[in-house]
């Protein structure tokens, strides 16, 4: 989440994270092969602007409440969706749970994952185990990063995509993240839990889209010269990752529909896939990512559009800004 003038919004991941929630949003292995979160707090030394964002978000604030029977018995019951999957009776140590809900932090490798926050930075922008001290490494302890030489930059910015850090300019990758517990979706959900949790009423939103969910209470974009202000995207930023999202929707919803044959579960996701289908049908670069549904054809779209306006084929179908979560 460094400011080096690009934009908020991994496969898993995830990884919200994000959420979201959330790097990888899988339960990082305790093997040093394996990158692992450690926590929003290392984030917030540089970025405490986001942080204070985040700490307004539901992705923040459900830490201390998703578990917490709702006094609405019209709404999902935690304690009869961990009766239904099992194991663990708190959300915090149920590994169904906490693949989406928490964000499980270690001090080093050796050390046993705690549920630390809810859906933080790492969710969406990769553990950062691998990653963190070559990103916070500007040429030397004392250079600053308005010191950094050109060079350094370059070389830092690719050595800390390649150790797992996901920048907001990686569009598609971070939209991808969002789709993976937002779709319910996750790679390691299994099939008898995911219908044992929508039978106990867990929720499915197969209407998630990109722009409403992340241009409102978590869009945190702080770059220079003005630091200050959480900047706004132009009609030419939202058009594009409006399109960017439904790409990572219809990869994520197709991948998904074989996951369970429950089904509430395939018809959520085949909504999903049909909601993209009808706005993808009308971008040219597309037709490959529509033949056939893979995240190879969802990164080479995003790649083809990269740079162009999309403003007059969506249109419309952008949501209006009083709409946004």
């Amino acid at each position: 989440m460094k400011r080096d003038g690009i934009y908020f919004i991994s496969r898993p991941f995830f990884l919200m994270a994000l959420v979201l929630v959330s790097g990888w949003l899988i339960f990082p292995s305790t093997s040093s092969a394996q990158p692992f979160f450690k926590g929003a707090k290392l984030c917030e030394e540089c970025h405490e602007a986001e942080n204070k964002v985040w700490e307004k978000t539901k992705h923040f604030t459900s830490f201390r409440t998703v578990h917490r029977e709702p006094k609405d018995d019209s709404k999902p019951s935690p304690k009869k969706i961990l009766a239904a999957v099992g194991g663990q009776k708190r959300m915090k140590r149920n590994e169904t749970c906490y693949l989406c809900h928490y964000t499980l932090e270690q001090k080093d490798s050796g050390s046993k994952p705690v549920a630390k926050s809810g859906t933080s930075c790492e969710s969406c922008h990769g553990a950062s185990s691998d990653w963190l001290a070559i990103h916070d490494n500007y040429g030397g302890k004392e250079i600053k990063r308005d010191q950094e030489a050109a060079d350094h930059k370059a070389k830092r910015v690719a050595d800390s995509t390649a150790a797992g850090l996901i920048w907001p300019t990686m569009k598609y990758e971070v939209a991808e993240n969002c789709m993976t517990c937002h779709g319910l979706a996750h790679p390691d959900l299994k099939a008898d839990d995911l219908a044992k949790m929508l039978g106990a009423g867990h929720p499915i939103n197969p209407d998630f889209e990109l722009v409403k969910y992340s241009q409102g209470s978590v869009r945190h974009r702080y770059y220079p010269p003005d630091i200050k202000t959480n900047a706004e995207m132009t009609p030419q930023d939202l058009a594009q990752i409006y399109v960017v999202g439904q790409a990572a929707a219809l990869v994520s919803a197709t991948e998904a529909m074989s996951k369970s044959g429950e089904a509430k579960y395939k018809e959520a996701q085949n909504k999903r896939a049909e909601n993209a289908k009808a706005v993808l049908k009308n971008i040219p670069e597309a037709a490959g990512l529509l033949a056939s549904p893979s995240r190879e054809n969802a990164l080479k779209l995003s790649k083809a559009i990269a740079g162009k306006d999309l403003t007059s084929v969506v249109g419309g179908k952008l949501p209006a800004t009083s709409d946004y979560k």
